[in-house]
């Protein structure tokens, strides 16, 4: 039932239902086949609302509930992804900075509006949240997702819709430990709100993020327990990160807690790195060869990456500008998550 509607005195807008006031959105099953009530009633509620244009009152005559009750079922079907409000127009601003994003990196973007005066948590926060919701649509049975680490994914983390899906899993991208915590509690964490909103098995990675030798590393990458998370990384069929940064405005979780010593950060500096993804750090010309931190991170290589079919990358913050331009340089991102302002200063 999808349809291109005009919205009264508004921009066009795609949707695959209307509701009151030129709002659009999609009504959509849980797939839980449990017959929760409360689902099964805000189903029916938003199917008439989106569907059939049908007043709130109109509804609660229908369902034997009170009007108030109807409010609550429509945002109940939204919070929990039954119905997804999706707003084009193709005469905005954001929608020429879209154009010209595609238009240039070969991306499918996805811009935020933020306001200019936001802070940069509130900035991250709005994005994370854009993310999440957006994620779902990109996330099903069968599937295997890898996940990073950071700040940015801890965020996003928060803000997952539930979604019901069937063997899948969910892999972490790299390495947590350090020289002063293991780094489990903080990445299981992130992870397991994955599997948890999915319903996916979560493979860990318990390595460390950087190893002091790289030979150490290349023994290690030779074990078959570790053979085994990198085989189930490299039949990823999405891949969700950050972009790290050492002069980002929210500081990235790699850059600020022990993961890299004073001896660390020179070497970064001497070869010019502008930010990491996956812990695998990178110049602003996206080339990330001669760097020798990466030969002992564990992040997943450039090569492999690439090979990902779904690539996303979730960003905010002007500061992360030159790091962003190094990942879209470098081919590793088809679907770019990022504030306005950020995003107009790409194609500027």
């Amino acid at each position: 039932m999808s349809a291109s509607l005009e919205g009264p005195g508004s921009s066009p807008i795609a949707a695959h239902g209307t509701g009151q006031g030129g709002g659009h959105g999609t009504g959509r099953g849980s797939g839980s086949g449990q017959g929760d009530d409360k689902t099964q009633e805000a189903l029916r509620a938003a199917h008439l609302y989106y569907m059939q244009d049908l007043t709130m009152d109109a509804i609660a005559r229908e369902l034997h509930v009170s009007r108030s009750s109807v409010s609550r079922l429509l945002s109940f079907a939204r919070a929990t992804g039954l119905v997804e409000i999706q707003i084009k127009s193709p005469l905005d601003q954001i929608s020429r900075v879209q154009n010209d994003l595609r238009d240039r990196y070969g991306v499918a973007p996805h811009i935020v509006p933020v306001p200019d005066h936001a802070s940069e948590v509130d900035r991250l926060e709005r994005v994370a949240l854009s993310a999440a919701r957006i994620l779902g649509s990109f996330f099903d049975s069968n599937m295997t997702m890898g996940v990073a680490w950071g700040s940015t994914m801890s965020a996003v983390s928060r803000h997952l819709v539930s979604k019901t899906t069937h063997n899948a899993q969910i892999v972490q991208l790299n390495g947590a430990a350090n020289t002063r915590t293991t780094g489990i509690v903080y990445a299981s964490e992130i992870l397991q709100r994955f599997g948890n909103a999915y319903g996916a098995f979560v493979q860990h990675f318990p390595v460390p993020a950087f190893f002091d030798d790289p030979a150490t590393k290349e023994a290690f990458w030779r074990e078959r327990s570790t053979r085994r998370v990198l085989e189930i990384q490299g039949r990823m069929d999405v891949a969700l990160f950050g972009i790290g940064s050492p002069y980002a405005d929210v500081p990235s979780h790699v850059y600020t807690t022990g993961y890299l010593d004073d001896t660390d950060f020179q070497s970064l500096r001497d070869a010019s790195v502008v930010g990491d993804v996956a812990t695998i750090f990178l110049r602003a010309d996206g080339s990330h060869d001669g760097i020798p931190l990466n030969a002992r991170a564990t992040g997943p290589d450039f090569a492999t990456l690439r090979q990902v079919a779904r690539r996303v990358c979730v960003s905010s913050g002007i500061s992360k500008l030159d790091a962003v331009r190094g990942a879209l340089a470098a081919g590793l991102i088809t679907d770019l998550v990022i504030d306005e302002g950020t995003a107009r200063a790409l194609v500027e």
